[in-house]
């Protein structure tokens, strides 16, 4: 295992020496450097310190590990790999991912998943341990979102304007959401079993990585939310 003290190094410096160095690799006192492993694969990182934005852009299927928070855009456009997070995110975390899997223990921010799509099996999942700010999955056209409220602190699960332009995909949310405000053009209802068959493995490493029950989590009702029509925007935008 390589370790890399990144105190006094920029993102360019920090990526280059990722690049050069083989086998995994441990970053230490990492203190905002933005774009850390962008495009990288087949690798593993661990990283204590807070990471700046833009962690895993464009992720090709290394597997990233933050031991504290990370800021905003975590994930962006990334198409594989893993990126699990032992604290809270910032804003637009998962923008346009369209591959792998985040695992956030804590809360997100603003517009977690916006614009997340799938392409036939490439399903990207995001996982939030806490609760999620204003328009969680905008523009969602493909993917799972799955919002646990583990840590809401007495707070809505999800804050204002959920599945604003949802196209496609599917958002999970745990309890049966009745104080959450939806849009008109998404369908909301009940987990079935189907539904939970979907998502219990992820549930399953959920709680491996944190050190959680995962049937404690899974004791629970789920609500699900799908979008009723593939052209929400006539909905929207166009009178009837």
């Amino acid at each position: 295992m390589n370790q890399l003290d990144v105190k006094d190094l920029n993102h360019q410096q920090i990526n280059e020496a990722l690049r050069t160095l083989e086998g995994n690799c441990t970053l230490t006192n990492c203190c905002g450097q933005r774009f850390i492993a962008a495009g990288m694969s087949d690798r593993e990182i661990d990283i204590y310190g807070v990471p700046g934005n833009a962690l895993g852009a464009y992720l090709n299927g290394a597997s990233i590990t933050v031991h504290a928070n990370a800021q905003d855009a975590v994930g962006d456009t990334m198409n594989a790999g893993t990126i699990v997070i032992h604290g809270d995110i910032g804003d637009a975390a998962g923008y346009a991912m369209r591959g792998g899997k985040i695992y956030v223990s804590g809360n997100a921010g603003y517009r977690a998943g916006i614009h997340m799509k799938q392409y036939e099996d490439k399903i990207p999942v995001m996982i939030i341990g806490g609760r999620a700010g204003s328009f969680l999955g905008e523009y969602q056209a493909g993917g799972i979102i799955i919002v646990l409220g583990l840590h809401s602190d007495g707070e809505k699960i999800v804050h204002n304007f959920p599945c604003t332009g949802m196209h496609g995909g599917k958002l999970i949310l745990r309890g049966d959401c009745s104080d959450i405000e939806f849009p008109k053009q998404v369908r909301v209802r009940q987990a079935g079993e189907a539904d939970m068959a979907q998502i219990r493995s992820y549930i399953l490493e959920y709680g491996r990585l944190f050190g959680v029950d995962p049937e404690r989590i899974l004791d629970a009702p789920f609500t699900v939310v799908t979008p009723d029509s593939k052209n929400p925007y006539k909905q929207m935008y166009v009178a009837n």
